[in-house]
């Protein structure tokens, strides 16, 4: 059949690419709302750091800007690790990090295991522990001042009535005894139910058959919880440890209000005694220093942490 004449009008006349947009490509769409975010990141974050490790090889004192800076090398660093007050500092710092951590664990899986039984009134009893770390830890801090004091506080009386003492006869923050067992004993209070939470999740995502699979065994409940619940719930143990490890490695509000830092030393945690030499005694080349020990102490052991936890999570 012979081509039509609209057919051959078209044959004739040859085909044109369609003209190209040229714009801006995925890439640099991507970078254009990345840059903003990745240049506050380093005015924040970055360039403080840098700031601190310069100032930590310097005398450099804030109160004194007029003032003739000189670098001094090492010997900030030098004078930090040789002061037994800053090892006393770092003795109270591991003490209540050490405890906390052990109350906060014991105390949360309980928690967590206790509520994933689902019994009546679970959402009720579940509301009620975690109310604490829903406080600030200023209304905190206050309110457990106010349960600490001898002659009115609430705490002593409740000893008293368990173990027979005078309520007056001793003061949980005024003692140098109990004054750090005071903010541990705060702190596990505030933050179990996190530790619960985190707990709770890892529970709740064992699957049912895995038990079903144990009772046609004829595992005991024991074995089941040694051998299938404490294994599956350890990585959500140990991100716990890590969240609140790095908190409380840093804590510095609550014991302030608590204690002050008092008596004496006795809760003079690093962060607190970190802000006094930077602030109060106006040293900020040796505050720099030691701001610089402390986070390559906490990155460190946060890696080597990190590092076993992946190993855990890979079982």
């Amino acid at each position: 059949m012979s081509d039509t004449t609209p057919d051959r009008f078209a044959a004739s006349k040859p085909l044109r690419a369609a003209p190209q947009r040229r714009g801006l490509s995925d890439r640099a769409i991507a970078w254009i709302f990345v840059a903003p975010t990745i240049f506050l990141l380093l005015a924040v974050n970055i360039f403080p750091l840098v700031w601190t490790v310069w100032l930590s090889f310097t005398n450099y004192r804030v109160n004194r800007p007029n003032a003739e800076v000189s670098w001094v090398g090492t010997r900030n660093y030098e004078r930090i690790l040789t002061d037994p007050d800053i090892w006393a500092t770092m003795q109270a710092t591991a003490h209540f990090l050490v405890w906390t951590l052990v109350l906060q664990v014991l105390l949360g899986f309980a928690l967590a295991w206790l509520i994933n039984r689902k019994f009546r009134g679970n959402d009720l009893w579940t509301t009620i522990i975690v109310l604490p770390m829903m406080l600030s830890p200023a209304v905190v801090g206050n309110f457990w001042t106010f349960l600490y004091q001898p002659q009115i506080g609430l705490f002593n009386y409740a000893v008293s009535f368990l173990t027979g003492a005078d309520p007056t006869s001793f003061s949980m923050i005024g003692d140098v005894a109990l004054a750090p067992w005071a903010i541990v004993l705060v702190d596990t209070w505030m933050w179990t139910p996190f530790v619960m939470l985190i707990c709770l999740a890892g529970l709740r995502s064992i699957p049912d058959s895995i038990y079903e699979a144990a009772e046609c065994d004829r595992a005991s409940n024991w074995r089941q919880f040694w051998t299938l619940t404490v294994p599956m719930v350890l990585p959500f143990l140990m991100l716990a440890v890590l969240f609140r490890g790095i908190e409380n490695f840093k804590m510095f509000d609550l014991v302030v209000l608590l204690t002050g830092g008092g008596p004496g030393n006795a809760t003079t945690l690093t962060a607190i005694d970190l802000k006094r030499e930077a602030f109060e005694r106006w040293r900020t080349g040796f505050a720099s220093a030691y701001a610089v020990i402390l986070f390559v102490t906490v990155f460190g052991l946060a890696s080597i942490y990190v590092k076993a936890l992946n190993r855990v999570k890979e079982r």
